[in-house]
């Protein structure tokens, strides 16, 4: 289904508002995540400080979206919500234009961090209700989030070559304007509830054995790329490359990416879920292993940057739709802060951090390993303990 159709046949859904949107947030992530440990680099901090610094955007996961989550659900204003956070988010970030000691960005992170996590979960469960049934279509929509990541982290590459990275902070502020432009243009999605939700909490729904499992692989993935989010710009720019090509390293992991979110649709009338779940778990095993210990080649790492498309595309979209399967009606913006609490939050801190101390202590190879094995439990698990999950999440899981 063409893009023209797709709006055809749902004129209710706000396409292009929800696109915009996710195109200025992964926008402003595009211009963060990459080239955020230059900025700390560029302050003399170690990698055990930013690895800790890095850390906070996933600490703050792991309770700051199932309270936001709650506070959504309790008042049915998740778009109330998603505003209220992205004014704060950037009245917090200029923060970092008073100072620059350690204890200063700390402070100021945890406190951009709060907010900024309390955004996506709600978005995500805003779009699947303007969504529907017809959650095979969500991957057009974020799909512009990686148009908008690959466009600030191509283009950032190229003008932090020419300027000192210091300018970041006002290209970041910029985005962050943007972002609260866009929260006032989600329009709000009635919460239609499902008789067979509301005869299930939230804790019940948390303690089936196969929400259970799938949360643990998940965790177990996001904690594997805690080192891949913390310091892939920095290994990059130590083995000779220039900020240029960390910005196209970046922008063809996020490219395929696209592709994938595209495919989506197509790779589901074909190969079940957990299929795809042991394929993006494959990929990202060999993705890990390639970027440790051929980080001289850049071929490889370009090799290593399409996988991408697999170890984030396709597992994210997937997650997206067990998620919502799981977590039904009134349950919908707390499912997706519990899965964001749990797999971004407790999962990705604790990959950060570690990687912070391994990277210190291990090297770069030795760490990217480790992710490479912490994967290889998550697939252990999902071949030998889940379920066939089918391709249509309308059935049970």
């Amino acid at each position: 289904m063409s893009l023209l159709q797709l709006t055809h046949h749902m004129p209710l859904l706000p396409y292009w508002r929800l696109s915009g949107f996710y195109f200025f947030y992964f926008a402003l992530i595009g211009a963060f995540s990459p080239y955020w440990t230059l900025y700390l680099q560029s302050l003399n901090f170690d990698s055990l400080q930013i690895g800790l610094l890095m850390s906070l955007l996933l600490v703050t996961r792991i309770f700051s979206p199932a309270f936001w989550g709650w506070v959504a659900d309790y008042t049915g204003k998740r778009a109330r919500v998603v505003q209220a956070a992205a004014v704060m988010g950037l009245a917090t970030f200029c923060g970092f234009f008073v100072g620059d000691s350690f204890g200063w960005i700390f402070l100021f992170m945890l406190l951009v961090s709060i907010f900024w996590s309390a955004s996506l979960p709600l978005m995500e469960a805003i779009t699947l209700s303007h969504l529907g049934e017809r959650t095979m279509h969500y991957g057009r929509i974020r799909s512009w989030g990686s148009v908008g990541f690959v466009m600030t982290v191509i283009g950032v590459g190229y003008v932090l070559d020419k300027i000192e990275i210091f300018w970041l902070l006002w290209i970041v502020l910029g985005l962050k304007i943007f972002i609260v432009i866009f929260s006032y243009q989600v329009r709000e999605k009635e919460i239609i509830g499902e008789v067979a939700t509301f005869h299930h909490s939230v804790r019940q729904i948390c303690l089936r054995p196969e929400v259970m499992l799938f949360l643990c692989t998940s965790l177990f993935m996001l904690f594997a790329h805690g080192v891949y989010y913390t310091f892939f710009s920095i290994y990059l720019v130590e083995n000779g490359y220039t900020k240029g090509f960390v910005g196209w390293a970046w922008a063809i992991g996020v490219i395929c990416e696209i592709g994938i979110f595209f495919l989506m649709p197509w790779l589901l009338k074909h190969f079940s879920l957990k299929l795809i779940l042991v394929f993006s778990f494959v990929c990202a095993i060999v993705r890990f292993l390639l970027i440790g210990w051929c980080i001289e080649w850049p071929l490889v790492i370009v090799f290593a940057q399409i996988l991408h498309a697999a170890t984030y595309g396709a597992h994210h979209i997937t997650a997206m739709m067990i998620i919502h399967h799981f977590f039904r009606g009134r349950h919908q913006a707390k499912g997706q802060a519990i899965y964001s609490s749990v797999v971004y939050g407790l999962g990705g801190a604790a990959g950060a951090v570690f990687s912070g101390y391994t990277w210190k202590e291990l090297g770069p190879d030795i760490t990217f390993s480790i992710s490479a094995a912490v994967v290889g439990i998550s697939l252990i698990l999902t071949l030998w303990k889940m379920k066939s999950i089918h391709t249509s999440i309308n059935t049970p899981v």
